[in-house]
């Protein structure tokens, strides 16, 4: 072991740059629990005609395994993440991801959609706190400097890890059956929970300077006044969560979609799915520097632009999945996914610009609660509510209403943000010299 890889922590708990070769050995790892995680989470769409041939499902119990998941994500985000802070950030990666594959696993040996659906509960047990305790893993080990890109590429992995599932599922499912491909999927996490903590070690969390014993926590009052004291940001948080149902639809329901309107056999089905996925990649990745640049200088189009993204993907989804089957529709869908998470990155900007510094962790986590239970659990079982009382290519027609829904909620939110972003000082250049002094307060120390 290198001397820089020893010196890790400062005196004074500061985090120090860490070594290039077990920085890198970190990421690797924690990158591929990442994949993992979204395999694990997403290859459940790839078999539904499997499941629904084999037991004679309905369509809303078949979207409830989708659901099931991000509720108890939802649910557990905040006090699991509570508690990987306080016994150990690498010991609970390593349960968390034991828990997941084996609930994977568990999966494929089900005996009837019960035990599945409490199986797929299990996953969500396992992933609840992954994201957030694996990003603070590797905000430790790399300097401040290279912290944007590292965690950007985290994030990543929760799309390839999507597209994967998809692609693996529905491939496997259709040489060897549904239950290998739930195998397949989760028995490599488990190699790499069984290296995690070997090769990853842990810090110990800097104490808050003149707070009693350490203790970082606000009460509770005061901690939901900070959260939620912005009327822009309240709108953001469920014009974010709304929209956030439309990938989570795409996702589980697109392979099925293709096997049943368009007769693609299964693995076909979840190939063309997956190029869906890679378009919402690709509008994820852009999305948030196009709304950056146009907002520069003109801050009112901060919450405008994230409307015109939600908007555009209503409109092309509807129409693409309402048009008979053929390739100006496939098109059309495929159009108005490259938009269903463009908005992602400029409506977590928005809800951090409103509310004060000290306070932008809960925040953060209170928008990917609002997206768990606002859209990425109902969405696609109500899909297959819809889809019971009349047919799949009606409901996926009727869904993009929600982009509609979130696009209003957005041009609302925008006519309040600069004043609440100048509460603040957030107003970023130029824009920041025309707020008063005394509205700009200055960030809270840690």
């Amino acid at each position: 072991m290198s001397t820089a890889d020893k010196r890790r922590v400062a005196p004074d708990g500061r985090s120090m740059p860490a070594a290039g070769g077990y920085a890198w050995a970190v990421f690797a790892l924690t990158f591929g629990l990442m994949l993992s995680d979204y395999l694990s989470r997403q290859v459940i769409g790839a078999v539904f005609p499997f499941l629904k041939s084999d037991w004679g499902v309905s369509d809303a119990q078949l979207g409830a395994l989708v659901s099931i998941v991000s509720v108890v994500v939802g649910v557990l985000t905040l006090p699991l993440s509570l508690i990987a802070d306080r016994w150990g950030r690498v010991k609970s990666i390593t349960l968390m991801a034991f828990v997941w594959c084996l609930a994977t696993i568990a999966c494929g040996l089900a005996a009837n959609y019960t035990q599945l659906l409490v199986a797929r509960a299990m996953v969500g047990v396992g992933e609840a706190a992954y994201a957030a305790a694996g990003a603070a893993l590797l905000a430790h080990v790399f300097p401040v400097g290279k912290r944007a890109a590292i965690q950007g590429a985290f994030q990543s992995a929760g799309l390839f890890g999507s597209v994967l599932g998809v692609v693996i599922g529905g491939a496997v499912a259709s040489q060897y059956g549904w239950r290998t491909a739930f195998f397949v999927v989760g028995a490599p996490g488990l190699l790499l929970a069984l290296l995690y903590p070997f090769v990853v070690r842990d810090y110990v969390a800097p104490k808050l300077a003149g707070s009693p014993e350490g203790s970082t926590r606000l009460p509770l009052a005061q901690l939901v006044r900070q959260v939620f004291v912005a009327r822009s940001g309240n709108l953001t948080f469920v014009a974010f969560g709304l929209q956030m149902a439309i990938p989570s639809i795409l996702i589980a329901w697109m392979p099925t979609f293709l096997n049943r309107c368009y007769d693609f056999e299964p693995r076909k089905a979840a190939l063309m799915a997956a190029v869906a996925v890679l378009a919402a990649g690709i509008g994820v990745l852009f999305g948030g520097g196009l709304s950056d640049r146009l907002s520069r200088g003109r801050p009112g189009l901060r919450a405008v632009v994230p409307a015109a993204y939600a908007g555009i993907c209503g409109v092309l989804l509807a129409v693409g999945f309402g048009l008979p089957p053929g390739g100006l529709a496939l098109g059309l869908i495929f159009a108005g996914a490259a938009f269903a998470v463009a908005h992602g990155g400029c409506a977590v900007a928005i809800v951090m610009d409103v509310t004060h510094p000290a306070v932008r962790a809960t925040v953060t986590a209170t928008a990917v609660l609002g997206a768990s239970l606002l859209g990425l659990a109902p969405g696609p079982f109500l899909v297959g509510v819809v889809s019971d009382w009349s047919d799949l290519k009606t409901a996926l027609t009727v869904a993009p209403l929600m982009s509609l829904v979130a696009a209003v909620l957005f041009l609302l939110a925008s006519r309040s943000y600069e004043r609440d972003a100048a509460r603040f000082g957030q107003l970023t250049g130029a824009d920041t010299a025309a707020v008063p002094s005394r509205a700009r307060l200055k960030p809270a120390t840690h």
